[in-house]
Protein backbone atom coordinates (compact mmCIF):
# COMPACT_ATOMS: atom_id res chain seq x y z
CA UNK A 1 0.00 0.00 0.00
CA UNK A 2 1.42 3.38 -1.13
CA UNK A 3 1.87 6.15 1.47
CA UNK A 4 0.57 9.49 -0.02
CA UNK A 5 1.58 11.69 2.90
CA UNK A 6 3.45 14.90 1.96
CA UNK A 7 7.15 14.81 2.81
CA UNK A 8 8.33 17.19 5.47
CA UNK A 9 10.53 19.18 3.01
CA UNK A 10 8.04 19.14 0.11
CA UNK A 11 7.39 22.27 -1.98
CA UNK A 12 3.69 21.78 -1.21
CA UNK A 13 4.27 22.49 2.46
CA UNK A 14 5.11 26.07 3.62
CA UNK A 15 7.96 26.27 6.06
CA UNK A 16 8.12 28.79 8.89
CA UNK A 17 10.14 31.35 6.90
CA UNK A 18 7.69 31.26 4.00
CA UNK A 19 4.73 31.73 6.34
CA UNK A 20 6.49 34.68 8.00
CA UNK A 21 7.30 36.26 4.64
CA UNK A 22 3.73 35.88 3.38
CA UNK A 23 2.40 37.47 6.54
CA UNK A 24 4.80 40.39 6.12
CA UNK A 25 3.65 40.85 2.52
CA UNK A 26 0.02 40.78 3.65
CA UNK A 27 0.72 43.39 6.33
CA UNK A 28 2.56 45.61 3.85
CA UNK A 29 -0.36 45.38 1.42
CA UNK A 30 -2.74 46.31 4.25
CA UNK A 31 -0.55 49.29 5.17
CA UNK A 32 -0.64 50.48 1.55
CA UNK A 33 -4.43 50.13 1.33
CA UNK A 34 -4.80 51.96 4.66
CA UNK A 35 -2.53 54.78 3.45
CA UNK A 36 -4.56 55.17 0.26
CA UNK A 37 -7.80 55.14 2.26
CA UNK A 38 -6.49 57.84 4.64
CA UNK A 39 -5.33 59.94 1.68
CA UNK A 40 -8.70 59.65 -0.05
CA UNK A 41 -10.46 60.49 3.22
CA UNK A 42 -8.34 63.65 3.68
CA UNK A 43 -9.01 64.62 0.06
CA UNK A 44 -12.73 64.10 0.57
CA UNK A 45 -12.68 66.21 3.75
CA UNK A 46 -10.76 68.96 1.96
CA UNK A 47 -13.10 69.05 -1.03
CA UNK A 48 -16.19 68.91 1.19
CA UNK A 49 -14.90 71.81 3.28
CA UNK A 50 -14.02 73.93 0.25
CA UNK A 51 -17.32 73.29 -1.51
CA UNK A 52 -19.39 73.65 1.65
CA UNK A 53 -17.85 76.99 2.59
CA UNK A 54 -17.35 78.40 -0.88
CA UNK A 55 -20.60 77.73 -2.72
CA UNK A 56 -22.30 80.54 -0.80
CA UNK A 57 -20.16 83.06 -2.67
CA UNK A 58 -21.88 82.08 -5.92
CA UNK A 59 -25.23 83.15 -4.46
CA UNK A 60 -26.16 86.64 -3.33
CA UNK A 61 -29.24 88.27 -1.86
CA UNK A 62 -31.07 90.70 -4.13
CA UNK A 63 -34.00 93.05 -3.52
CA UNK A 64 -36.30 93.73 -6.47
CA UNK A 65 -37.77 97.24 -6.57
CA UNK A 66 -39.62 99.42 -9.07
CA UNK A 67 -37.50 102.56 -9.39
CA UNK A 68 -38.79 105.82 -10.83
CA UNK A 69 -35.97 107.29 -12.92
CA UNK A 70 -37.04 110.88 -12.43
CA UNK A 71 -35.95 113.17 -15.23
CA UNK A 72 -35.77 116.09 -12.82
CA UNK A 73 -33.07 114.26 -10.86
CA UNK A 74 -31.08 112.55 -13.60
CA UNK A 75 -31.39 114.81 -16.65
CA UNK A 76 -32.40 118.29 -15.60
CA UNK A 77 -31.82 119.74 -19.07
CA UNK A 78 -33.84 116.98 -20.71
CA UNK A 79 -31.50 116.71 -23.70
CA UNK A 80 -30.32 113.14 -22.95
CA UNK A 81 -26.72 114.27 -23.26
CA UNK A 82 -24.55 111.52 -21.79
CA UNK A 83 -21.97 113.96 -20.45
CA UNK A 84 -24.66 115.88 -18.53
CA UNK A 85 -26.12 112.63 -17.15
CA UNK A 86 -22.67 111.52 -15.98
CA UNK A 87 -22.46 114.62 -13.78
CA UNK A 88 -25.08 113.07 -11.48
CA UNK A 89 -23.12 111.14 -8.86
CA UNK A 90 -24.27 108.13 -6.88
CA UNK A 91 -25.58 110.52 -4.21
CA UNK A 92 -28.22 111.61 -6.71
CA UNK A 93 -29.43 108.03 -7.16
CA UNK A 94 -29.70 107.16 -3.46
CA UNK A 95 -33.00 109.10 -2.96
CA UNK A 96 -34.53 107.23 -5.90
CA UNK A 97 -33.74 103.87 -4.29
CA UNK A 98 -34.99 105.00 -0.89
CA UNK A 99 -38.24 106.21 -2.43
CA UNK A 100 -38.68 102.90 -4.28
CA UNK A 101 -38.17 100.90 -1.10
CA UNK A 102 -40.51 103.17 0.88
CA UNK A 103 -43.19 102.71 -1.78
CA UNK A 104 -42.67 98.94 -1.72
CA UNK A 105 -43.13 98.85 2.04
CA UNK A 106 -46.25 101.01 1.81
CA UNK A 107 -47.80 98.90 -0.98
CA UNK A 108 -47.27 95.64 0.92
CA UNK A 109 -48.56 97.07 4.19
CA UNK A 110 -45.43 96.27 6.17
CA UNK A 111 -45.18 97.99 9.54
CA UNK A 112 -41.52 98.64 10.33
CA UNK A 113 -41.30 101.78 12.43
CA UNK A 114 -38.10 102.59 10.55
CA UNK A 115 -37.21 105.85 8.87
CA UNK A 116 -36.71 105.73 5.08
CA UNK A 117 -32.97 106.16 5.56
CA UNK A 118 -32.84 103.16 7.93
CA UNK A 119 -34.93 101.06 5.55
CA UNK A 120 -32.57 101.89 2.66
CA UNK A 121 -29.62 100.82 4.83
CA UNK A 122 -30.40 97.16 4.08
CA UNK A 123 -29.22 97.81 0.53
CA UNK A 124 -25.58 97.52 -0.45
CA UNK A 125 -23.50 100.67 -0.63
CA UNK A 126 -22.74 99.54 -4.15
CA UNK A 127 -26.41 99.61 -5.15
CA UNK A 128 -26.40 103.28 -6.17
CA UNK A 129 -23.38 102.67 -8.42
CA UNK A 130 -25.19 99.70 -10.00
CA UNK A 131 -28.22 101.85 -10.76
CA UNK A 132 -26.05 104.67 -12.12
CA UNK A 133 -24.20 102.31 -14.47
CA UNK A 134 -27.52 100.93 -15.69
CA UNK A 135 -28.89 104.41 -16.40
CA UNK A 136 -25.73 105.47 -18.27
CA UNK A 137 -26.12 102.43 -20.53
CA UNK A 138 -29.87 102.97 -21.01
CA UNK A 139 -30.42 106.73 -21.07
CA UNK A 140 -33.64 106.28 -23.05
CA UNK A 141 -35.30 104.83 -19.92
CA UNK A 142 -34.98 108.09 -17.97
CA UNK A 143 -38.44 109.29 -17.02
CA UNK A 144 -39.91 105.79 -16.75
CA UNK A 145 -40.26 103.16 -14.04
CA UNK A 146 -37.78 100.28 -14.14
CA UNK A 147 -37.75 97.02 -12.20
CA UNK A 148 -34.24 96.63 -10.81
CA UNK A 149 -32.50 94.07 -8.61
CA UNK A 150 -30.30 95.64 -5.97
CA UNK A 151 -27.64 93.95 -3.90
CA UNK A 152 -28.37 93.90 -0.20
CA UNK A 153 -25.64 94.49 2.35
CA UNK A 154 -23.49 91.68 3.72
CA UNK A 155 -25.45 91.43 6.99
CA UNK A 156 -28.74 90.80 5.17
CA UNK A 157 -27.02 88.30 2.89
CA UNK A 158 -25.49 86.59 5.91
CA UNK A 159 -28.91 86.46 7.58
CA UNK A 160 -30.37 84.51 4.65
CA UNK A 161 -27.35 82.21 4.59
CA UNK A 162 -27.48 81.50 8.32
CA UNK A 163 -24.23 83.33 9.01
CA UNK A 164 -25.98 86.14 10.90
CA UNK A 165 -28.61 85.55 13.58
CA UNK A 166 -30.73 87.81 15.74
CA UNK A 167 -28.58 86.88 18.71
CA UNK A 168 -25.31 87.67 16.94
CA UNK A 169 -26.33 91.24 16.03
CA UNK A 170 -26.72 92.40 19.63
CA UNK A 171 -23.58 94.56 19.35
CA UNK A 172 -23.65 95.03 15.58
CA UNK A 173 -24.08 98.65 14.49
CA UNK A 174 -24.62 97.72 10.84
CA UNK A 175 -28.05 96.12 11.26
CA UNK A 176 -30.87 96.05 13.80
CA UNK A 177 -33.67 93.70 14.79
CA UNK A 178 -36.23 96.03 13.17
CA UNK A 179 -34.34 95.83 9.88
CA UNK A 180 -34.34 92.03 10.10
CA UNK A 181 -38.11 92.20 10.62
CA UNK A 182 -38.30 94.22 7.41
CA UNK A 183 -36.13 91.60 5.68
CA UNK A 184 -38.45 88.79 6.82
CA UNK A 185 -41.47 90.70 5.50
CA UNK A 186 -39.80 91.31 2.13
CA UNK A 187 -38.87 87.62 1.91
CA UNK A 188 -42.48 86.66 2.53
CA UNK A 189 -43.55 89.12 -0.19
CA UNK A 190 -41.06 87.58 -2.63
CA UNK A 191 -39.20 90.83 -3.28
CA UNK A 192 -36.06 89.69 -1.48
CA UNK A 193 -34.40 86.39 -2.36
CA UNK A 194 -31.09 84.65 -3.04
CA UNK A 195 -30.00 84.33 -6.67
CA UNK A 196 -26.99 83.14 -8.62
CA UNK A 197 -24.27 85.80 -8.36
CA UNK A 198 -22.64 86.13 -11.78
CA UNK A 199 -20.85 89.29 -10.62
CA UNK A 200 -18.69 87.18 -8.30
CA UNK A 201 -17.15 85.55 -11.38
CA UNK A 202 -17.01 88.64 -13.62
CA UNK A 203 -16.66 91.54 -11.15
CA UNK A 204 -13.78 93.32 -9.46
CA UNK A 205 -12.65 93.58 -5.86
CA UNK A 206 -14.60 95.81 -3.48
CA UNK A 207 -13.80 97.86 -0.41
CA UNK A 208 -14.37 96.73 3.17
CA UNK A 209 -17.62 98.72 3.22
CA UNK A 210 -19.24 96.61 0.47
CA UNK A 211 -17.94 93.02 0.56
CA UNK A 212 -21.12 91.75 -1.11
CA UNK A 213 -19.98 93.40 -4.38
CA UNK A 214 -16.52 91.80 -4.52
CA UNK A 215 -15.72 89.53 -7.45
CA UNK A 216 -12.90 87.53 -9.03
CA UNK A 217 -13.20 88.75 -12.63
CA UNK A 218 -10.39 91.32 -12.71
CA UNK A 219 -7.95 89.04 -10.85
CA UNK A 220 -8.81 86.24 -13.28
CA UNK A 221 -7.77 88.52 -16.13
CA UNK A 222 -4.57 89.32 -14.26
CA UNK A 223 -3.78 85.61 -13.95
CA UNK A 224 -4.61 85.12 -17.64
CA UNK A 225 -2.15 87.80 -18.78
CA UNK A 226 0.53 86.41 -16.47
CA UNK A 227 0.05 82.93 -17.92
CA UNK A 228 0.37 84.36 -21.45
CA UNK A 229 3.73 85.85 -20.48
CA UNK A 230 4.86 82.57 -18.90
CA UNK A 231 3.74 80.55 -21.92
CA UNK A 232 5.40 82.93 -24.41
CA UNK A 233 8.74 82.88 -22.57
CA UNK A 234 9.05 79.67 -20.57
CA UNK A 235 8.01 77.23 -23.31
CA UNK A 236 10.45 78.23 -26.09
CA UNK A 237 13.34 78.99 -23.72
CA UNK A 238 12.82 75.84 -21.67
CA UNK A 239 12.45 73.54 -24.68
CA UNK A 240 15.42 75.09 -26.49
CA UNK A 241 17.65 74.76 -23.41
CA UNK A 242 16.55 71.16 -22.91
CA UNK A 243 17.25 70.20 -26.53
CA UNK A 244 20.71 71.72 -26.40
CA UNK A 245 21.65 70.13 -23.07
CA UNK A 246 20.29 66.71 -24.00
CA UNK A 247 21.20 66.43 -27.68
CA UNK A 248 24.02 68.83 -28.57
CA UNK A 249 25.95 69.96 -25.47
CA UNK A 250 29.28 68.21 -24.80
CA UNK A 251 29.43 66.18 -21.61
CA UNK A 252 31.95 68.07 -19.49
CA UNK A 253 32.19 69.78 -16.12
CA UNK A 254 30.50 72.94 -17.41
CA UNK A 255 27.31 71.15 -18.46
CA UNK A 256 27.45 69.16 -15.22
CA UNK A 257 27.39 72.41 -13.23
CA UNK A 258 24.52 73.72 -15.35
CA UNK A 259 22.49 70.56 -14.79
CA UNK A 260 23.11 70.60 -11.04
CA UNK A 261 22.04 74.25 -10.83
CA UNK A 262 18.86 73.59 -12.80
CA UNK A 263 17.94 70.81 -10.40
CA UNK A 264 18.70 73.06 -7.43
CA UNK A 265 16.61 75.93 -8.86
CA UNK A 266 13.63 73.59 -9.11
CA UNK A 267 13.80 73.17 -5.32
CA UNK A 268 14.30 76.86 -4.45
CA UNK A 269 11.33 78.33 -2.48
CA UNK A 270 9.13 80.47 -4.68
CA UNK A 271 9.48 83.52 -2.44
CA UNK A 272 13.17 83.71 -3.45
CA UNK A 273 12.08 84.27 -7.05
CA UNK A 274 9.79 87.03 -5.79
CA UNK A 275 12.74 88.78 -4.14
CA UNK A 276 14.72 88.40 -7.36
CA UNK A 277 11.86 89.89 -9.39
CA UNK A 278 11.54 92.80 -6.96
CA UNK A 279 15.26 93.57 -7.17
CA UNK A 280 15.75 93.11 -10.92
CA UNK A 281 12.49 93.91 -12.68
CA UNK A 282 11.14 96.67 -10.42
CA UNK A 283 14.07 98.27 -8.59
CA UNK A 284 16.64 97.95 -11.39
CA UNK A 285 14.66 97.81 -14.66
CA UNK A 286 11.88 100.09 -13.29
CA UNK A 287 9.04 98.06 -14.77
CA UNK A 288 5.53 98.97 -13.53
CA UNK A 289 4.75 97.82 -10.02
CA UNK A 290 1.89 95.30 -9.63
CA UNK A 291 1.82 94.70 -13.41
CA UNK A 292 1.00 91.24 -14.81
CA UNK A 293 4.08 91.59 -17.03
CA UNK A 294 6.35 91.61 -13.97
CA UNK A 295 4.37 88.78 -12.38
CA UNK A 296 4.71 86.77 -15.58
CA UNK A 297 8.48 87.34 -15.71
CA UNK A 298 8.88 86.21 -12.10
CA UNK A 299 6.76 83.11 -12.67
CA UNK A 300 8.72 82.37 -15.85
CA UNK A 301 11.92 82.21 -13.84
CA UNK A 302 10.24 79.92 -11.34
CA UNK A 303 8.71 77.65 -14.01
CA UNK A 304 11.75 77.27 -16.28
CA UNK A 305 13.52 74.57 -14.18
CA UNK A 306 10.35 72.46 -14.08
CA UNK A 307 9.88 72.69 -17.86
CA UNK A 308 13.56 71.96 -18.57
CA UNK A 309 13.60 68.89 -16.32
CA UNK A 310 10.35 67.46 -17.74
CA UNK A 311 11.43 68.17 -21.33
CA UNK A 312 14.80 66.47 -20.85
CA UNK A 313 13.06 63.45 -19.35
CA UNK A 314 10.79 63.28 -22.41
CA UNK A 315 13.76 63.50 -24.78
CA UNK A 316 15.57 60.74 -22.87
CA UNK A 317 12.54 58.48 -23.18
CA UNK A 318 12.85 58.41 -26.99
CA UNK A 319 14.76 55.19 -27.91
CA UNK A 320 18.31 55.73 -29.22
CA UNK A 321 17.41 53.55 -32.19
CA UNK A 322 15.28 56.40 -33.55
CA UNK A 323 18.31 58.68 -33.64
CA UNK A 324 20.56 55.99 -35.08
CA UNK A 325 18.04 55.11 -37.81
CA UNK A 326 17.67 58.77 -38.84
CA UNK A 327 21.44 59.26 -38.94
CA UNK A 328 21.84 55.98 -40.81
CA UNK A 329 19.68 57.13 -43.73
CA UNK A 330 21.64 60.37 -44.10
CA UNK A 331 19.83 62.82 -41.83
CA UNK A 332 21.88 65.44 -40.06
CA UNK A 333 21.95 65.73 -36.27
CA UNK A 334 19.58 68.69 -36.46
CA UNK A 335 17.16 66.84 -38.74
CA UNK A 336 17.28 63.78 -36.51
CA UNK A 337 16.33 65.83 -33.45
CA UNK A 338 13.66 68.09 -34.94
CA UNK A 339 12.07 65.65 -37.41
CA UNK A 340 12.07 62.49 -35.31
CA UNK A 341 13.03 62.89 -31.65
CA UNK A 342 11.13 66.09 -30.86
CA UNK A 343 7.75 64.93 -32.29
CA UNK A 344 8.00 61.70 -30.31
CA UNK A 345 8.81 63.64 -27.12
CA UNK A 346 6.02 66.20 -27.70
CA UNK A 347 3.44 64.52 -25.38
CA UNK A 348 5.77 64.66 -22.40
CA UNK A 349 6.89 68.19 -23.24
CA UNK A 350 3.31 69.46 -23.43
CA UNK A 351 2.37 67.68 -20.22
CA UNK A 352 5.35 69.12 -18.35
CA UNK A 353 4.65 72.61 -19.70
CA UNK A 354 1.00 72.62 -18.66
CA UNK A 355 1.82 71.22 -15.23
CA UNK A 356 4.43 73.97 -14.87
CA UNK A 357 1.83 76.58 -15.85
CA UNK A 358 -0.61 75.12 -13.34
CA UNK A 359 2.06 75.36 -10.65
CA UNK A 360 2.70 79.00 -11.56
CA UNK A 361 -1.03 79.77 -11.56
CA UNK A 362 -1.33 78.81 -7.91
CA UNK A 363 1.73 80.68 -6.62
CA UNK A 364 1.15 83.52 -4.15
CA UNK A 365 4.43 84.34 -2.40
CA UNK A 366 6.28 85.83 -5.43
CA UNK A 367 3.27 88.00 -6.27
CA UNK A 368 3.10 89.42 -2.76
CA UNK A 369 6.63 90.77 -3.06
CA UNK A 370 6.01 92.56 -6.36
CA UNK A 371 2.82 94.19 -5.10
CA UNK A 372 0.13 92.19 -6.90
CA UNK A 373 -2.04 92.06 -3.81
CA UNK A 374 -3.46 95.59 -3.67
CA UNK A 375 -7.08 96.67 -3.94
CA UNK A 376 -7.83 96.62 -7.67
CA UNK A 377 -11.37 97.70 -8.57
CA UNK A 378 -10.60 98.83 -12.11
CA UNK A 379 -12.48 98.09 -15.30
CA UNK A 380 -11.27 95.29 -17.63
CA UNK A 381 -8.15 96.25 -19.65
CA UNK A 382 -8.65 97.86 -23.06
CA UNK A 383 -6.10 95.68 -24.82
CA UNK A 384 -3.06 93.46 -24.47
CA UNK A 385 -0.72 96.35 -23.60
CA UNK A 386 -3.11 97.61 -20.94
CA UNK A 387 -3.60 94.11 -19.57
CA UNK A 388 0.16 93.58 -19.25
CA UNK A 389 1.19 96.97 -17.86
CA UNK A 390 -1.75 98.22 -15.77
CA UNK A 391 -1.79 97.34 -12.06
CA UNK A 392 -3.75 94.19 -11.36
CA UNK A 393 -4.03 91.29 -8.97
CA UNK A 394 -4.06 87.52 -9.45
CA UNK A 395 -6.39 84.80 -8.25
CA UNK A 396 -4.20 83.36 -5.44
CA UNK A 397 -3.22 86.87 -4.29
CA UNK A 398 -6.87 87.93 -4.31
CA UNK A 399 -7.83 84.91 -2.23
CA UNK A 400 -5.09 85.75 0.26
CA UNK A 401 -6.29 89.36 0.47
CA UNK A 402 -9.90 88.33 1.15
CA UNK A 403 -8.91 85.73 3.73
CA UNK A 404 -7.24 88.31 5.96
CA UNK A 405 -10.14 90.81 5.95
CA UNK A 406 -12.43 91.02 8.94
CA UNK A 407 -15.89 90.76 7.37
CA UNK A 408 -17.18 87.14 7.16
CA UNK A 409 -18.46 87.87 3.66
CA UNK A 410 -14.87 88.22 2.43
CA UNK A 411 -13.96 84.96 4.13
CA UNK A 412 -16.79 83.26 2.24
CA UNK A 413 -15.49 84.77 -1.00
CA UNK A 414 -12.01 83.45 -0.27
CA UNK A 415 -13.42 79.91 -0.25
CA UNK A 416 -15.37 80.67 -3.43
CA UNK A 417 -12.18 81.93 -5.06
CA UNK A 418 -10.47 78.66 -4.15
CA UNK A 419 -13.21 76.79 -6.03
CA UNK A 420 -12.60 78.91 -9.15
CA UNK A 421 -8.83 78.42 -8.85
CA UNK A 422 -9.26 74.65 -8.48
CA UNK A 423 -11.48 74.59 -11.57
CA UNK A 424 -8.70 76.33 -13.52
CA UNK A 425 -6.07 73.90 -12.23
CA UNK A 426 -8.19 70.80 -12.94
CA UNK A 427 -8.97 72.12 -16.42
CA UNK A 428 -5.30 72.70 -17.21
CA UNK A 429 -4.34 69.23 -16.01
CA UNK A 430 -7.21 67.69 -18.00
CA UNK A 431 -5.93 69.48 -21.12
CA UNK A 432 -2.47 68.06 -20.45
CA UNK A 433 -3.87 64.52 -20.24
CA UNK A 434 -5.93 64.93 -23.43
CA UNK A 435 -3.00 66.36 -25.39
CA UNK A 436 -0.75 63.56 -24.22
CA UNK A 437 -3.22 60.88 -25.27
CA UNK A 438 -3.85 62.54 -28.61
CA UNK A 439 -0.17 62.69 -29.51
CA UNK A 440 0.45 59.19 -28.20
CA UNK A 441 -2.28 57.83 -30.50
CA UNK A 442 -0.78 59.76 -33.38
CA UNK A 443 2.66 58.31 -32.88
Amino acid sequence: MTDHTTPKNSLLRQDARTVKRNRAETRFKAYGIAAIAVGLLMLLILLTTIIGRGTGAFQQTFLTLDVQLLEAKLDKKGNRDLEDIKKVSTFGYAPLMAAALEKKVADTGIETGLKPKDMAAILSKDAAAQLRDFVLENTDLIGSSVEFRFLTNSRVDGYLKGRVTRESIANDKNISTAQLDLVDALIADGALEKRFNLAFITGADASDARPEAAGMGVSMLGSLFMMLVVLALALPIGVAASIYLEEFAPKNWITDIIEVNISNLAAVPSIVFGILGLAVFINYMHLPNSAPLVGGLVLTLMTLPTIIISTRASLKSVPPSIRDAALGVGASKMQSVFHHVLPLAAPGILTGTIIGLAQALGETAPLLLIGMVGFIASNPPDGIASGLLDPNSAMPAQIYEWAKRADPAFYERAWGGIIILLVFLVTMNAIAVMLRRRFERRW
